[in-house]
């Protein structure tokens, strides 16, 4: 897609339109000077003294609110540039590691105003990530570091202990006065220079920093726009997600290009009362429409916690609920719905989502007046790679989510991943993906960056392509991914290093894993890693369930190994139960399998 040369947007005509992102022919096509920083000053010079950003703060005994204005976050992003400008050069990594908050926003986009690379991180004090910090903080080698006064200390003597960083590279955030935006020295960026470092999840290996430049952010932002029907400037975002999670960082994302704004809290105050969520989302229902995202184990948690008390006056007649994992799971949809379809939450209101960091974030989602969609097939054919609709009550059906359709501008094609070739619909392959939203590279990964980044279709199909449109000289994104169309919808069904292997025989982890949880109420659903070890066995570790910590675990791991011989034909060589919290997740909570082997191998579980 080639963009129109010297294509630009003066700050002077408003607001940005979604038809100035757009070509004739209706494709996505950014100006030459679409960025963060434009994006940020057009929002200043027409609604400047709106809010931007909110947070609610449950830190003390009693909840904040804090408030930044379009205005004031110019001012905050000037001033901690020109900081930031005093220690390190442009195109420099600067990590942000810091407390959820409006000083983790401005540390962000003043790193990005600079001209410098961000890297969202988190303070040390996350607990069960410090492995993940390490990586990305060796991985990405900063040469400064934004955080705030409350998370300093630790900061400091957690960078003295991994990277030895000067003391003198770390900057807080909140010590920098206003009066600084006055020395800021404008920085030229442009529109394919990298805005920050996108560290993966680390479900299937170590985390890795994609590349994600301004046309690539820019292009996903109204991809989803687009995609969600967020055309009414009266849409605003409710978030929890950490921001240094690609789901999370989207959430401040929106409001940088149309606006609006966005209302935040951290992980640890929905963690504690889901019902916050569940507040802050009908406030902004009630004022207009809001948009929030979150995987499944959230919605799972919020139906079980999260649940207002008779008569009260929650109303969620105009939320959208993004729900993002891989693969996107029904029994969390329907928790949530039955437990919230009583405070007027729509059909229509779940949008289940295909995303990835390397493609900044979406691929595909449902349709804007589309309800969810549920597919029953084979489980037997599906581990042969082929998808054989079924009964729902069918003994071997399996059921998955459709992830509705590709995002405008932006090609998924399914893939034999030996031969290179398109597979017609209906059978299991890896989804390659291409489009401006992909990311550049991974960080300082060459090789790996070929790999993934640089793929080659070899075929694609005479009829029903999915690679209409897209253009076949470029190189294609290998995801990882396991998925397949069927009636023109996009189904995830996991991904190919996960895929537990067994002689001749391929297992999705997943359904072995549903099978351990209907086993025996001692095994909490959703907290099951199954996973093969050397020998051609199979392992499943299994959380228990709420106050179950007494019984004894032989029973249910009998069970377990009996229901998994007789759906799946396949032998359970060991199951353990053990207590919850113990298997590892991910950052955005997916189960993280391979570091869960590890660890069953290193004897942690014994």
């Amino acid at each position: 897609m080639s963009l129109r040369p010297g294509r630009s947007v003066p700050i002077e005509a408003g607001l940005l339109q979604i038809e100035d992102c757009l070509a004739p022919d209706g494709s996505i096509d950014l100006p030459d000077d679409i960025t963060f920083v434009s994006l940020i000053n057009r929002n200043i010079a027409h609604v400047g003294d709106e809010v931007a950003y909110r947070y609610l703060d449950f830190s003390g005994p009693a909840m904040q609110v804090r408030e930044i204005t379009w205005s004031t976050l110019g001012v905050r992003m000037a001033a901690i540039a020109a900081q930031l400008q005093r220690v390190t050069a442009a195109g420099e990594r600067v990590a942000v590691l810091a407390p959820q908050g409006l000083d983790y926003i401005t540390g962000f986009f003043g790193a990005v105003k600079a001209g410098m690379v961000a890297v969202p991180l988190f303070a040390p004090e996350l607990p069960g990530h410090a492995e993940r910090l390490d990586v990305a903080l060796r991985d990405s080698r900063p040469t400064t570091v934004l955080t705030t006064r409350s998370a300093r200390e630790s900061v400091v003597a957690f960078l003295d202990r991994v990277t030895g960083l000067d003391r003198s590279a770390i900057i807080t955030i909140d010590d920098v006065p206003d009066s600084a935006a006055t020395e800021f020295v404008p920085t030229s960026i442009g529109v394919d220079d990298v805005s920050h470092l996108q560290y993966t999840g680390g479900a299937t290996r170590a985390p890795v920093g994609v590349e994600i430049t301004h046309r690539a952010v820019g292009t996903n932002l109204v991809q989803m726009i687009l995609s969600i029907d967020l055309l009414d400037r009266n849409t605003h975002g409710v978030s929890w997600l950490p921001l240094y999670h690609d789901m999370g960082l989207s959430m401040i994302g929106f409001p940088a290009v149309y606006g609006g704004h966005s209302t935040l809290l951290s992980p640890t105050a929905f963690l504690r009362r889901p019902l916050r969520w569940v507040e802050a989302l009908s406030a902004g229902s009630a004022t207009g429409r809001v948009v929030t995202a979150a995987p499944n184990f959230a919605y799972e948690w919020t139906a079980a916690r999260g649940v207002p008390a008779p008569g009260s006056d929650v109303d969620l007649a105009n939320v959208v609920l993004i729900i993002g994992s891989e693969p996107v799971s029904r029994a969390a949809m329907d928790a949530f719905t039955a437990a919230f379809s009583g405070f007027g939450l729509p059909a229509t209101a779940f949008k289940p989502s295909y995303g990835i960091a390397e493609a900044t974030l979406l691929v595909a989602t449902t349709a804007p007046t589309a309800a969810p969609r549920a597919l029953a097939v084979d489980r037997d054919e599906l581990a042969r790679g082929v998808a054989i609709p079924v009964p729902a009550d069918d003994e071997r059906a399996v059921t998955h989510v459709s992830c509705g359709q590709v995002a405008r501008s932006q090609w998924c094609v399914i893939v034999d991943p030996d031969t290179a070739g398109e597979v017609p619909d209906g059978r299991v392959g890896e989804p390659w993906v291409q489009g401006d939203n992909v990311g550049r590279g991974y960080w300082n990964r060459v090789d790996e960056t070929r790999r993934a980044f640089g793929a080659h279709l070899a075929s694609t199909l005479a009829t029903g392509s999915h690679a209409t449109g897209a253009d076949l000289s470029r190189t294609w994104l290998r995801t990882g991914d396991l998925g397949f169309y069927l009636d023109g919808e996009l189904y995830v069904v996991g991904r190919i290093a996960d895929v537990v292997v067994l002689g001749d025989r391929r297992y999705s982890p997943l359904d072995l894993e549903s099978t351990a949880a209907d086993a025996s109420p001692m095994v909490r659903r959703g907290y099951v890693a199954a996973f093969a070890i050397p020998g051609n066995r199979l392992v499943i570790v299994a959380e228990r369930a709420t106050g179950l910590g007494r019984s004894d675990p032989a029973a249910a791991a009998e069970a377990v190994t009996a229901a998994v011989l007789q759906r799946h034909r396949a032998t359970v060589s060991d199951v353990r139960i053990v207590p919850a919290g113990t298997i590892p997740r991910t950052t955005s909570g997916k189960l993280a399998r391979r570091a869960c082997r590890d660890a069953y191998l290193a004897g942690a579980f014994d």
